[in-house]
Order: structure tokens, then sequence, then C-alpha cells
């Protein structure tokens, strides 16, 4: 696959995966690496430099907020994020969305 459609075919559903896999419990940053990557059989492999100003916008966006936790035995302290109810409210709105580009996308390629 062409490496420049790939990239903004994905760029376009990150928020919503991110959002989606928030909405399941709280997560750090390298655990959302890890299940983006997993979940999607490694269709999704992003670094930090992609996901944590994604991270950073949801939080300016009020649809993820962050909180440290304190760090258990021997680990480092962690930021985790959380989806709020603003974020649960706009996953639902993009999602709708999505399946509705993706229903459109599909009736104009039909079989292709």
């Amino acid at each position: 696959m062409n490496d420049k459609y790939e990239r903004q075919m994905k760029k376009g559903v990150l928020d919503m995966l991110v959002l989606k896999l928030l909405s399941d419990e709280k997560k750090y940053g390298y655990q959302l690496i890890q299940e983006l990557k997993e979940s999607s059989n490694g269709i999704f492999c992003l670094k930090e430099g992609t996901l944590y100003p994604i991270l950073y916008r949801l939080e300016d966006e009020k649809l993820v907020e962050s909180r440290w936790c304190e760090p258990e035995e021997k680990q480092l302290p962690r930021k985790y994020y959380v989806i709020t109810d603003k974020g649960k409210a706009a996953l639902s709105e993009i999602y709708r969305t999505w399946r509705q580009i993706a229903g459109g996308i599909d009736r104009i390629m039909g079989d292709s």
C-alpha cells in the first residue's frame, strides 16, 4: 500500500480508536500503543511522538483527563488517561460519522 495514503487514512481514525480504548478503562500511553498494535493485528503501530500529541489534544478538548497514579512496587509513577462524559458523547458521534463515511465508500467502490 502506498505509505502516503495509508498514513492519511489512519490519521483520520486515531482519535476514535484512542477514545474507544479508553472507554473500557483508564490506560497509560505505552499501554495504548500496545493495545492499538495488538487489537489491529499490527495495522496501528504508533510511536510515542504520534500518540502523545493526540492525548494532549483530546485533553485540551476535555474529551479525556489525565491522572498520575502512585507506583506499585518498583514501577515508576504513570500518567493514566480516562475518557470523560464529553469524550463518550464525542466517541459516539465520531463513530456514527465514520460509519456513514465507510458506508458511502462501500457504495461507491462496490465489489472493486
